[in-house]
């Protein structure tokens, strides 16, 4: 896989006004009859960020994507119920020669995401 061609995301915890460290990251490829297939995985930094969640060996390639942040842990660190125990994004990549960042803006009750550069 090229350099310059990943999947990132940055988490920022839009209630604490900071990003958001440690969250464990899944990412995943839709293969035939919808079966889910893990492509990496990772944690968020100091940062809130994660610059590429593919393992090495993987090239990316159009399909249907799903990425789990597992937030249960993040929150309840923070000592703060939460609703959500998990944010689940899927979407859709269909030119494998671009980059694709996926920002996340966390709080106990809600989020938001959408399609970064």
């Amino acid at each position: 896989m090229a350099d310059s061609i990943r999947i990132s995301t940055h988490v920022l915890d839009i209630a604490q006004g900071r990003p958001a460290e440690g969250i464990p990251l899944l990412l995943e490829l839709q293969g035939l009859a919808g079966i889910w297939r893990q492509i990496g995985k990772g944690r968020t930094d100091a940062d809130g960020r994660s610059s590429d969640l593919c393992s090495p060996s993987f090239r990316l390639q159009a399909g249907v994507y799903r990425l789990t942040f597992d937030v249960s842990n993040y929150f309840r660190g923070q000592h703060v119920t939460s609703f959500y125990p998990e944010v689940v994004i899927i979407f859709s990549l269909r030119d494998a020669a671009q980059s694709y960042h996926l920002p996340l803006l966390l709080s106990p009750f809600g989020y938001s995401t959408y399609r970064g550069s």
